[in-house]
């Protein structure tokens, strides 16, 4: 019985496998409001009542992806974490390994850093590993002492409030102002890759390889580090 149980085990995990894959491949043609089950389980030779013993819907199907971008673009970060003998070059590698996955999955990485998918919201499932790879520049962060940079505008007690309850929730251990430029970071390194992926930087920082060095090295600094 155990062993007719990992073959299904096993069958299964294989087609539910070939499923994301189908489902990738068309989000590169139609886009995510484009997806449907229908069309996945037409080009796989399946009737749709038997895809949706997988996935009950185009809603799990779409969490499905997003959980494995936001997973794979989260383990390229940490391959990457101690990559460099500094905290800045170590936060340098980091940025660069998230780029090249964005660069070399552009359709998943619109799926998660993209336009907001109609009547779709993301359940609490993607939290945890969406927040991988701020939780690898966490780490680099923590892995040095930083340097208080010069004076900004002070934070409001609610933006207080917002920095500690992060701060608590990644268990990183940071004064409020240096979370708040921890994230100011984070959106800037997404932001860059965003630009570039959608032709943003076209007749100014384009190619854009000099410019992302350059701005990895800035947010190093403005995060503290030297």
């Amino acid at each position: 019985m155990t062993a007719i149980r990992t073959a299904r085990d096993r069958a299964r995990a294989e087609l539910t496998q070939e499923i994301k894959d189908e489902a990738r491949r068309q989000l590169g043609e139609v886009g995510a409001h484009g997806l449907s089950l229908r069309a996945v389980a037409r080009e796989l030779g399946m009737v749709s009542s038997a895809l949706y013993r997988y996935f009950p819907s185009r809603d799990h199907l779409l969490t499905a992806l997003i959980v494995d971008a936001y997973n794979a673009i989260g383990e390229a970060a940490e391959a990457a974490e101690d990559n460099g003998r500094t905290p800045v070059e170590r936060w340098c590698a980091i940025w660069d390994a998230t780029r090249a996955w964005a660069k070399a999955h552009p359709h998943e990485y619109a799926l998660i850093y993209g336009s907001p998918i109609p009547g779709y919201q993301a359940p609490q499932d993607t939290t945890a590993p969406a927040a991988r790879v701020a939780l690898a520049l966490v780490r680099v962060i923590k892995s040095t002492e930083l340097k208080v940079p010069r004076e900004g505008p002070r934070l409001s007690a609610e933006l207080s409030r917002q920095a500690k309850a992060l701060t608590e929730a990644l268990e990183a251990d940071l004064a409020p102002g240096e979370v708040g430029r921890l994230v100011i970071a984070w959106t800037q390194l997404f932001g860059l890759i965003s630009f570039e992926l959608f032709g943003q930087y076209v007749g100014s920082f384009d190619p854009a390889d000099e410019f992302f060095a350059y701005t990895a090295r800035q947010m190093a600094q403005f995060a503290g580090m030297s």
